[in-house]
C-alpha cells in the first residue's frame, strides 16, 4: 500500500514538473541602463534647505526568469545600482553691464549592490510580450563620495570626498520595486526595454534625537537580453 501512494506522489511530482516547464524554460539574462537617483527631503527643513535634484548613473543586473505558471514567473536578480542625488546652487554677481554667474553643484553617489525578488506577469503572448514587475529589494552601499564641481567663467575640475558610512549614514535599504517592460522574441531568446520606479523605506541618515525622513528614490531604464538555460 506504502509502495502503490508512493509511486503516484512521484507520478503526480513528475507531471507537476512537466505542467511547469511546459510553460516555459528556466531563463538568465542580463540588463544594462541608466538610473535616476533621487531623494526623500526632510519635511520640516522646509525652504531652509535647497532642493535635491536627480543624479544619473549606470545601473546593471544579472536575474534568473523562474516560471511560476503560464503568465507569471520569479525573478531574482543581483543587480549594480549607482544611487545618490545632486544639490545646485547659484548666483549672479552684477559688474555694471557684466553679469558673473557663480554656482556650485554637489552630487552624492553611492555604488550599491541590490537584490531584487521580483515578481514578472506577463499581460499578453506572443512574439511581443508587455509585463509588469514588482517585490521587494534589499540593498548595501559598497561606498560612496560626495563630487563637488564649482562654475563661474568656467567649470572646475570635480573634488571628490569619500563617504564615512557607519555613523550617521546608512549603508543598507529596504525597498520595492516596481515597473512595466516590453520584450520580443530574438532568436532563442528575448530581447526586452524595462523602467522601474524604486522606493526605499530605510532612514539613510541616522542622527540622534532628531528622525531625518531621508530615503532613496530612484527612476531607471534598461534594455537586456534573456534566454533559455540550456539553449532550448
Amino acid at each position: 500500500m506504502k509502495r502503490i501512494v508512493l509511486s503516484r506522489v512521484i507520478a503526480f511530482a513528475f507531471t507537476l514538473f512537466a505542467v511547469q516547464t511546459s510553460f516555459a524554460q528556466v531563463q538568465i539574462g542580463i540588463r544594462g541602463g541608466a538610473n535616476w537617483g533621487f531623494a526623500s527631503k526632510p519635511d520640516f527643513l522646509g525652504s531652509l534647505t535647497p532642493s535635491l535634484h536627480p543624479s544619473a548613473g549606470p545601473t546593471g543586473a544579472i536575474f534568473l526568469d523562474i516560471p511560476v505558471s503560464d503568465r507569471v514567473s520569479f525573478r531574482p536578480e543581483v543587480a549594480y545600482v549607482q544611487k545618490g542625488f545632486v544639490v545646485k546652487e547659484g548666483l549672479d554677481l552684477n559688474f555694471g553691464g557684466f553679469t558673473l554667474p557663480l554656482g556650485a553643484r554637489i552630487a552624492y553617489q553611492s555604488q550599491t549592490i541590490e537584490i531584487p525578488l521580483l515578481a514578472k506577469i506577463n499581460l499578453s503572448d506572443g512574439a511581443v510580450q508587455p509585463y509588469l514587475i514588482a517585490g521587494p529589494a534589499v540593498s548595501y552601499a559598497l561606498d560612496g563620495r560626495v563630487r563637488t564641481r564649482a562654475t563661474a567663467l568656467i567649470t572646475t575640475q570635480p573634488i571628490d570626498v569619500d563617504v564615512n558610512y557607519g555613523n550617521m549614514l546608512n549603508r543598507w535599504d529596504v525597498g520595492a520595486v516596481g515597473g512595466l517592460g516590453l520584450s520580443m522574441d530574438a532568436g532563442v531568446g528575448k530581447f526586452f526595454i524595462e523602467g522601474r520606479y524604486t522606493h526605499g523605506f530605510t532612514r539613510q541618515v541616522q542622527v540622534p534625537v532628531v528622525n531625518i525622513n531621508t530615503r532613496n528614490r530612484g527612476v531607471a531604464v534598461s534594455l537586456g537580453y534573456s534566454f533559455p538555460i540550456g539553449g532550448y
